[in-house]
């Protein structure tokens, strides 16, 4: 008996061992590069966060270009890489076409919505996080003229801005609020000396604190703002140990969640199709706060932003959506 117990064990473990090998992750990152402190890098967090987990090693690739999407997805795709996540809305066309291809692949896009039967679809309510830093920027202003730097124009970002400029004038109805975008193309998204350019502009027309929805332009936005004495806010990652005790916060988007779900759920033989929405209530965006924007935080802030966020999740404060309608109330 205690033989045949232990042939079971071994058999189950093996079994097991069988299932994880079956496993071959991969994750495609967006233009940028995953080292971009910013929305990639939060996708290989998640992705790194598997690996020390389980031990699985995943296979990984960032594109240079456009053209290299379709190309990538379809080679990953081929060599029977599963999960396949792509990082970005960019990868949509591609995606549509490569899943009806591979009906046997399961794929994960974050920030698009993908409908075909194999894949998973995550997107985040980017607006509400960001009214939550735009109710900080507000308290933190001397000046009462904050201001917003984003990447590519596309409704995506201006969701972002909305979101902050809610906040903003939901905390001071005087308050003005600049924007401005990178550029109209994918190269918006990795231009720090333009965001850096954009950012002296919007300070010498008075914004004392800076939100940048911008990629790796991001970067600059910060450290312009640095250089200027004034405050940042960063984006997707924590993005508050690039200048210490000059990022007033982060908005969070927990991108790393959506990579680590994938990979994890795929392991667990669990993988799940459509889409999903995180917002605050799932943990899916959130304010960023330790040891290096801490003593910029006071207790009035934290009050007031604690106050937004459970009203947000209560839902007795509703944050617009620009991607809704097109369109800014505020």
């Amino acid at each position: 008996m205690k033989r045949t117990l232990l042939s079971i064990v071994a058999l189950a473990a093996m079994s097991a061992s069988a299932l994880a090998a079956d496993i071959k992750p991969a994750i495609i990152y967006d233009l940028g590069g995953k080292f971009d402190k910013s929305f990639n890098e939060a996708a290989y967090t998640g992705a790194e966060k598997f690996k020390t987990e389980t031990g699985i090693e995943y296979r990984e690739f960032e594109i240079s270009n456009d053209a290299q999407r379709e190309q990538a997805l379809r080679r990953f795709a081929r060599d029977g890489n599963n999960p396949i996540v792509m990082a970005g809305f960019s990868w949509a066309n591609a995606l549509d076409k490569v899943a009806a291809e591979y009906p046997d692949i399961d794929f994960a896009i974050i920030d698009m919505v993908v409908d075909k039967p194999n894949v998973r679809s995550v997107v985040y309510k980017e607006q509400e996080g960001s009214y939550l830093v735009g109710v900080m920027a507000a308290k933190a202003s001397e000046s009462g003229t904050v201001s917003f730097v984003g990447g590519m124009d596309i409704p995506l970002i201006r969701k972002f801005a909305c979101g902050y400029k809610g906040g903003v004038m939901a905390t001071n109805a005087d308050a003005t609020v600049l924007e401005a975008m990178t550029g109209t193309t994918p190269e918006a998204w990795n231009d720090p000396v333009k965001g850096g350019e954009i950012t002296k502009s919007q300070i010498d027309q008075g914004s004392d604190v800076v939100y940048a929805a911008a990629g790796g332009t991001g970067i600059g936005v910060l450290q312009a703002a640095a250089d200027a004495g004034k405050l940042a806010i960063g984006v997707d990652s924590n993005q508050n140990g690039l200048q210490p005790g000059k990022v007033l916060t982060s908005m969070l988007k927990r991108v790393d969640v959506a990579v680590y779900n994938a990979f994890m759920d795929a392991k667990n033989d669990s993988f799940s199709y459509g889409f999903s929405v995180l917002g605050l209530a799932e943990g899916g965006v959130d304010y960023a706060m330790d040891e290096n924007n801490a003593p910029l935080v006071s207790d009035d802030m934290k009050a007031a932003v604690e106050a937004a966020k459970a009203d947000i999740i209560a839902g007795k404060i509703t944050v617009h959506d620009y991607m809704s309608d097109n369109n800014c109330p505020y």
